[in-house]
């Protein structure tokens, strides 16, 4: 195969342009695709599949020449375990730079320059590691099975369509024409937007798709937009993402004014060495500059950071310097003959040695804290974004009214994939954070998980638990980077895309048949939708993360159990706040396991609550269970080991360790591969079981069993039962 320099952008950036050329195509001739425009519907699928194909073939790719074990996980590994074995230093075999640190592999490059203004310079560009090459096929996968979903969901907007919901002045119900095309035109620009976000090789460009899948997000929630309820909702997302929006431009700006680049790497010639710009210096990226190879690739305060922080002393080093030079030339000049010519500055030697001194002077500066108050802020402003985009506190507000849009907009775009954008970005963002920022991460994750978790137990509309649940576990994500759990974090992100987009579609199914949100008016649903009850029972049993410990489990069972031990890890060298974070996560994992229990019992077993419903539900068409079938099977052995899916990812570690706080000095980040320790590991994994266990129990006599009448309880402590239905 040719060298992936040049196979990955291509397969990688015609899968990201096939469903731009399908939303170009349903926006000039989407009514006259086909009767109703039903055609439109096969072009965006036949797109976004096509796009799965050569996602597939580039992972192939990937794998072939990388293979999928890393040889950096196992350095990692050796060094992790050196810190507890004194002997294992000594031997000569790991000494004299066996444990030398290595940036991961990581192909980028400029696709087009759109302009250049001075410094700033705007390119389309690609940053392709193997997180992007996962990224790409998770989401054109799961893109492609609700395509096909969708397409048997939305076949009421064939024809005419009377809303029900929506009342006009003269008593009757709205009456419109068919959107089935208008739809897919939707999503076919959201999927573009998404894969543009993932191969993004600069921050602007970043930012540009972000506000895209925003946009993207606007028009499906609103798809329905005569709703009071769905306007609303869309509403609200658009100006709830524009808060945290503000605190990622405010990032930008502290990025580009300090480093004078938006590029996350650089561009290297055949030797491996970056190109230089007309003075001879090195036009490095924001990770190559944070991250120093020549600093062992530990985070530190930029050169171009430390100087903007110091910019008094700066200044009155250049003034010295002009100063310096004017009282030399002044005292030349006056032994000159009036009627000769005078010297005159020459501002390229004061400026080279000002330069001069302002370079020597960096490194002192740095050590003083110059600069890391800049890192620290660029770090919080990006963050800020991400808080808006994955709904965490407080702008979590906006993703529970999200589900007024159609269930497969709830399926892809928030829960699967865009809400997921926020994580992503901080995975690829890790190394500029510092550990400050991080802590932030954390406790921002901790609160999230467990506020949405407790409203989760007491909501009834089957989609809003989902809702909720997905903040939720977008909280442990964030939590997981926080506390340095890099790998676990993104681990949880590929997990959870596919058994919670397999949660939506079966709701959707459910919705469909039943024509209610509502899970007190459903029950005993099981014989009448088998497939879809035993697939939504797959996707329960991997979002608690069943399984048999230290055997075999569903994918939830690997990325929650990574995530604890990663807390258990942070512990040991934080005990007061990582007290709270390992709480927080086994809290959230007994009401996670509780309350999806909740739901499935309340759904399809016991008796049927409200027999009218009971008597029309039945089973979705193929093309609706069918790609149940398919994620189903995904939820459940994405995880396994055997697949490799977490040394793959290993390959797109930032190279470098988190280290401790400067402004905290007292925190400290252990290597994640710590928490693989034995010790750490059978704790964890204990940990994760007996709370799922002890929730999926409580659910099971609750509401399976009906050995206790939750109404009762209700009742009983009716103060919090209100607390908590009202959100808080």
């Amino acid at each position: 195969m040719d060298d992936l320099s040049t196979v990955l952008p291509f397969l990688l950036g015609l899968a990201w342009l096939l469903p731009l050329a399908s939303f170009t195509l349903i926006v000039l001739f989407g009514p006259r695709m086909g009767k109703h425009g039903v055609a439109a519907g096969y072009l965006a699928t036949g797109a976004i599949g096509f796009g799965l194909v050569l996602s597939l073939l580039a992972l192939l790719a990937w794998v072939g020449t990388h293979g999928v074990s890393s040889a950096d996980h196992d350095v990692a590994m050796s060094q992790a375990h050196s810190e507890h074995d004194p002997e294992h230093d000594e031997d000569p075999e790991h000494q004299g730079g066996h444990h030398a640190v290595k940036p991961p592999k990581a192909y980028t490059a400029e696709w087009y320059t759109l302009g250049q203004f001075g410094k700033l310079k705007i390119t389309i560009s690609y940053y392709i590691d193997s997180l992007t090459v996962c990224m790409f096929a998770m989401v054109t996968l799961i893109a492609t099975c609700i395509h096909f979903y969708a397409i048997g969901y939305m076949h009421d907007e064939l024809h005419d369509v009377t809303d029900h919901e929506v009342t006009l002045s003269d008593g009757h119900h709205l009456h419109r024409a068919g959107r089935f095309h208008r739809f897919f035109q939707y999503m076919s620009l959201f999927c573009f937007s998404m894969l543009g976000l993932v191969i993004a090789g600069n921050i602007a460009m970043v930012f540009v798709f972000w506000e895209l899948v925003g946009i993207c997000s606007y028009f499906l929630i609103g798809f329905y937009i005569e709703r009071k309820s769905a306007s609303n909702a869309a509403n609200k997302a658009f100006i709830v993402n524009r808060i945290g929006d503000f605190g990622m431009i405010i990032g930008l700006m502290a990025l580009f004014a300090s480093l004078g680049t938006f590029a996350f790497g650089e561009a290297r010639d055949a030797n491996g060495e970056p190109f230089k710009d007309s003075d001879g210096k090195p036009i490095l990226g924001i990770f190559s500059q944070v991250r120093d190879r020549d600093n062992g690739y530990a985070l530190q305060a930029p050169d171009g950071m430390v100087r903007a922080a110091a910019n008094a002393r700066v200044r009155a080093i250049v003034t010295d310097h002009l100063q310096e030079s004017f009282e030399e030339l002044e005292e030349a000049n006056l032994a000159v003959p009036a009627e000769l010519a005078r010297k005159r500055p020459d501002f390229d030697e004061i400026h080279a040695a000002s330069e001069s001194e302002i370079a020597a002077r960096i490194a002192n500066w740095r050590e003083q804290g110059y600069g890391y108050w800049l890192l620290v802020i660029a770090g919080v402003g990006i963050f800020c974004g991400c808080v808006g985009k994955s709904a965490q506190f407080p702008l979590h507000v906006w993703l529970p009214d999200a589900m007024e849009g159609p269930t497969p907009v709830s399926a892809l775009v928030h829960s699967a994939t865009m809400v997921a954008a926020g994580v992503y970005l901080v995975g690829r963002f890790y190394p500029v954070f510092a550990p400050e920022v991080l802590l932030v991460s954390a406790y921002t994750g901790a609160i999230t998980l467990l506020l949405a978790a407790t409203i989760a137990l007491t909501a009834t509309d089957i989609k809003r638990v989902l809702a909720y649940s997905t903040v939720s576990q977008l909280g442990y994500m964030m939590l997981a980077l926080g506390v340095g759990g890099w790998a676990a974090g993104m681990f949880h992100l590929i997990t959870h895309a596919f058994f919670k987009s397999l949660l939506f579609l079966c709701s959707g199914s459910v919705i469909h048949a039943c024509h209610t949100n509502e899970m007190p008016k459903m029950g005993g649903l099981l014989k009448k939708m088998p497939i879809t009850a035993y697939t939504m029972l797959a996707g329960c049993l991997a979002i608690i993360g069943a399984g048999v410990p230290f055997l075999i489990g569903f994918s939830g069972y690997y990325s929650k159990d990574s995530i604890i031990a990663q807390a258990l890890s942070f512990r040991q060298d934080n005990p007061a706040h990582g007290a709270v974070f390992f709480y927080a996560a086994a809290g959230g994992a007994a009401m996670t396991a509780f309350y999806m229990f909740r739901l499935w019992y309340m759904t399809f077993a016991g008796q049927p609550r409200d027999h009218h419903i009971h008597e029309h539900a039945h089973e979705s068409p193929t093309i609706m269970y069918g790609p149940l079938v398919v994620l189903a099977v995904f939820a459940v052995v994405i995880g396994w080991p055997v697949l490799g899916v977490v040394d793959l990812l290993e390959q797109a570690r930032p190279a470098g360790e988190t280290g401790s706080g400067v402004l905290l000095a007292s925190l400290a980040y252990p290597n994640e591969h710590a928490s693989h320790a034995h010790g750490i590991h059978v704790q964890a994994t204990l940990y994760a079981f007996s709370t799922a266990l002890g929730g999926f129990l409580l659910a099971t006599v609750f509401y399976g069993l009906r050995w206790f009448n939750p109404n009762a309880i209700r009742r009983q402590f009716a103060a919090i039962y209100h607390f908590l239905l009202n959100k808080w």
